[in-house]
């Protein structure tokens, strides 16, 4: 009788919530040596979350994790993982640009010291740039910034695979072809299946179908923070896998009466996506309330992007409520009164100067409206909680006479309460006759839309009425690979 060998790593039961949100909900995975894992799912299932934990930039809140046996979750770090020869690619790349492809190196080999390092450090990184990449054109003395995207995620990867005085058992690669050209995806896949037969371990996760039936041994579906299902790749196909995605379905308990808007006067916004290979357009009509779906990164934003410089230029009014709002939407210096008058300054004016009094009143308007949570309008934006600053760029963009609303994924970090009565407000702007373009990774978010626009690659692959969304059939759209 033959014995099955122990797992190189057990999770059984592992959760985790962040405050009210339960990212993962008492998953249970096994890794086993010589084996590719595939980890696939819809946007938030919680791969990203189950690999941080196993990496050890990211805690369990309960549960068991299992290395050799022996409970490592008390106490487990990045440093530990690193000790168990864990190995994390994650799809945000981790290199400081201003150091060299040898330094870079460095950082992650400590065994790399004393006279000659940077030598032997570009050695290193050569060898495994060379047996992962044949013909990759990278010099170890290059400049990260210098370097486009694909080989930066190159050097990454090649990284992950190098060691001195360390053992390797298993690299985890968090979508690691997103920034890669067809032919070098191919070498990098190749070299997984080498890596494994010779006894190592790989989780891979993609949205890419082909890769993952192609190079897995064993596939785990992941839904709402579940592991819903776990089969051999040969047991599934393209169908099936993007059947057990859809799994865990979101309720469809809310029944409404569905009233296309649609051609009853010209669109207000009919844009061909830059990288559109076909004819489609996305459009939108006055009081339309647009989706944009699709797994992350893949052109959702760039479109909301090219919309509002096209019509910054040709002198049409447009709002936008960024996601970011650290980066692209609040003014960390000023007062929350000034965040949301911003972009009303125009009507504002007495004479040549701005009005105090009209801008405090807007200001009060718009506290009253969304509910912003302060005792003072004069505090700097940075006083408020995440969810009300959120909610002081929403009034910053409603407040303005814009007809068209962009909104870049606005709900990220967002409570429950606050998404609700945002929720209620678009609506009815809507239905004053604002239009709303709205880019969301939360699939519940497309309920409240009138029209679904799916993207894949920068394209939009699938045109959704309201009346005919399902989860299936996002699902469907965003994994579903062009037929050569």
């Amino acid at each position: 009788m033959t014995m099955t060998p122990a797992p190189l790593v057990d999770l059984k039961g592992v959760g985790k919530h962040f405050g009210a949100v339960r990212a993962l909900n008492e998953v249970d995975l096994s890794c086993q040596a010589g084996e590719c894992l595939g980890l696939i799912g819809h946007n938030g299932a919680g791969k990203s979350t189950l690999m941080h934990i196993l990496a050890g930039t990211l805690r369990a809140d309960c549960g068991v994790l299992l290395m050799g046996g022996e409970d490592v979750r008390h106490g487990y770090s990045v440093q530990v993982a690193r000790q168990h020869g864990i190995r994390c690619v994650f799809q945000e790349l981790s290199l400081c640009p201003n150091l060299t492809v040898a330094e870079n190196t460095r950082l992650m080999c400590p065994g790399l010291r004393g006279f000659g390092w940077r030598r032997k450090a570009g050695a290193l990184i050569v060898a495994s740039l060379d047996s992962i990449f044949p013909g990759h054109g990278i010099n170890p003395a290059d400049v990260v910034a210098d370097l486009p995207i694909g080989q930066r995620q190159m050097v990454e990867i090649a990284r992950a695979f190098t060691c001195v005085d360390e053992h390797l058992a298993l690299v985890i690669l968090d979508e690691p072809t997103s920034s890669l050209d067809a032919r070098v995806a191919e070498q990098l896949l190749g070299y997984v299946r080498r890596y494994v037969e010779s006894g190592g371990c790989v989780v891979l996760i993609s949205h890419i179908l082909g890769e993952m039936l192609a190079t897995c041994d064993r596939i785990a579906v992941m839904s709402d923070g579940c592991v819903v299902d776990v089969r051999a790749a040969r047991a599934f196909t393209h169908a099936t896998l993007v059947e057990s995605m859809g799994t865990v379905t979101r309720s469809q308990g809310e029944h409404y009466e569905f009233v296309s808007k649609r051609g009853s006067a010209q669109p207000v916004v009919n844009q061909r996506p830059a990288r559109q290979q076909n004819g489609q357009t996305v459009a939108a009509w006055p009081g339309e309330i647009v989706g944009l779906a699709g797994l992350a990164g893949q052109g959702q934003s760039q479109l909301l992007v090219q919309l509002l410089r096209e019509r910054i230029a040709s002198g049409k009014r447009v709002a936008l409520v960024a996601g970011d709002r650290q980066t692209d939407g609040v003014f960390s210096l000023w007062s929350i009164a000034e965040n949301i008058t911003i972009s009303s300054l125009a009507a504002l004016k007495r004479g040549a100067l701005i009005d105090p009094q009209a801008e405090q009143a807007m200001a009060a308007e718009w506290q009253a409206r969304m509910g912003i949570r302060t005792p003072d309008m004069n505090q700097p934006i940075l006083s408020l909680s995440g969810g009300n600053q959120q909610k002081a760029l929403f009034a910053r963009a409603l407040g303005s006479d814009s007809d068209l609303i962009l909104m870049d994924d606005p709900m990220r970090g967002v409570d429950v309460g606050t998404k609700r009565e945002v929720y209620a407000i678009i609506k009815e702007e809507a239905a004053r006759g604002r239009t709303f373009i709205w880019y969301t990774t939360e699939l519940e978010e497309l309920d409240h839309c009138d029209h679904i626009y799916v993207f894949r690659s920068g394209q939009a692959v699938a045109d959704v009425p309201r009346n005919e969304l399902s989860e299936a059939q996002i699902l469907r759209s965003s994994f579903q690979e062009e037929v050569a």
